[in-house]
């Protein structure tokens, strides 16, 4: 008999802090550093997003055909919490676009994941990147990375094969990658499996029992799967393959400039940022806001004040609320920021917008605060439910505009004890960013126990299942 020590699943708990003052750790940087330059080779960022255009053009028409067709709301999803399109509104898109309704179908559930297209309760509507789709580069391509990220999703696994061996497979499918864009060229398949071989029997050693006491015998080191990977890994590779990652055929496969590009970024954890635009305090309250995300919190509230002051305080309040009520959650929570700095004459403002669903925790917040609560109290006027709902919104924030370290540390900020509480209760809070989220913190974390949990939950979140 051997024993292991158990895996401790809790969060290591932090003092509670504001979860709304999360946002603002996008702004921490760390002292600044030459960035990295890609690969000799690779494209300029605007002929990746080029590519990105291209290889999403499908399901861009389909999410603009939504947007247009359906209008606000979004009456054509069925109400199954996912926002799946109805029988009719399928065939209709089908007419419309001169498309089947498989393609139809394939063309949304590629919109979903790419962020297009955001599942707000039982209905959908576009997301701020379709709403960039022809005029933010960055936007294209944090598009296309988060559909990159959910490759398994994409495409899911035959039936046949076991779950736990296609967990396995996704969680070694990160130094396939790094291999193939290491390698710079075609790699026979037959190097890939031996390499996809090695890393399962590394996974399995990761998470081998410890013994304690006595050991009579030799622990056996783990063996190579039983089970073939071959199948699985063609399937991880024509999955790869039908998000534009990679291409593959005649026994290789070979990344693309823009798999090689989003491989190189993994590997150097870095983001593609938005950039600065330049006159902030000229700009209306978005763009400053998108501004004033690139500075440190001192600089951000005096570009906040001196903005301020360029404008009536009213039109200057209602232009900030209606910054927060975008799909960018980055953008909400530095609005809120802006909105402490105006101080009491913005009070009518956050009450009157305290019942809407999105807005609802950062203006309750924003009210503790203003009524004198200190700030490291203030979360608890939230219910549980809006302190995870606002959880997942940071977490998206993180997602979009940090990197992937602070996305792991987010997880402290959680008011859940454990992680499989965290997931149940992300799950059931229903944020339309919760499946992008899950997949970027599954990528992200170097727990693969904990990761493969994270995945699972995305899964189930973006299939409906239990």
């Amino acid at each position: 008999m051997t024993s292991r020590i158990p895996r401790d699943s809790r969060l290591r708990l932090v003092r509670p802090r504001p979860l709304a003052a999360a946002p603002t750790a996008v702004n921490q940087r760390r002292p600044r550093r030459p960035a990295p330059r890609p690969p000799e080779g690779t494209p300029a960022p605007a002929e990746l997003a080029r590519m990105a255009r291209s290889g999403l053009a499908d399901a861009a028409r389909v999410a603009h055909w939504a947007d247009d067709a359906l209008g606000p709301g979004s009456e054509g999803a069925r109400s199954d919490g996912k926002a799946t399109l109805s029988d009719a509104t399928a065939e209709r898109a089908a007419r419309d676009l001169g498309l089947t309704v498989a393609q139809v179908r394939a063309d949304w559930d590629t919109a979903r994941l790419a962020g297009l297209v955001e599942v707000h309760g039982d209905s959908a509507r576009p997301g701020w990147r379709l709403r960039a789709w022809d005029r933010d580069d960055s936007a294209v391509l944090r598009g296309w990375v988060a559909l990159f990220d959910a490759w398994s999703l994409a495409h899911p696994e035959p039936s046949e094969h076991e779950p736990a061996a296609v967990a396995e497979v996704v969680s070694a499918m990160p130094q396939v990658l790094s291999f193939l864009q290491l390698s710079a060229g075609p790699v026979p398949v037959e190097q890939l499996l031996d390499l996809l071989e090695q890393r399962v029997v590394e996974l399995r050693t990761e998470r081998c029992e410890i013994p304690y006491g006595p050991q009579p015998e030799p622990v056996e080191p783990p063996e190579a799967p039983d089970a073939p990977l071959a199948p699985l890994l063609d399937w991880a590779l024509h999955a790869l393959a039908s998000v534009g990652a990679l291409t593959y055929g005649d026994g290789h496969a070979t990344l693309t400039p823009l798999g090689n590009w989003a491989v190189w970024v993994k590997l150097e954890q870095i983001c593609v940022a938005a950039q600065s635009p330049a006159g902030n305090i000229e700009a209306v309250a978005e763009e400053m806001l998108r501004g004033c995300a690139q500075l440190r919190p001192n600089a951000a509230r005096a570009e906040y004040r001196a903005w301020l002051a360029a404008r009536p305080v009213g039109s200057a309040v209602t232009e900030l609320i209606a910054a927060a009520r975008g799909d960018d959650a980055l953008l909400r929570g530095l609005a809120f920021e802006a909105l402490r700095v105006v101080g009491a004459p913005a009070e009518p403002d956050v009450r009157a917008v305290a019942d809407e669903p999105t807005l609802r925790p950062y203006a309750l917040l924003w009210l503790a605060e203003h009524d004198g609560v200190d700030p490291e109290d203030a979360h608890e006027v939230l219910t549980r439910e809006e302190a995870t709902w606002l959880w997942v919104d940071t977490a998206a924030a993180v997602a979009d505009h940090g990197e992937a370290p602070m996305l792991v540390r987010h997880l402290e900020s959680a008011v859940q004890p454990t992680v499989p509480m965290l997931l149940d209760e992300v799950r059931a809070v229903g944020h339309p960013r919760t499946v992008q989220v899950l997949v970027a913190l599954a990528a992200a974390h170097p727990d693969p126990a904990l990761a493969k949990a994270v995945r699972r939950a995305a899964f189930q979140v973006h299939t409906g299942g239990n």
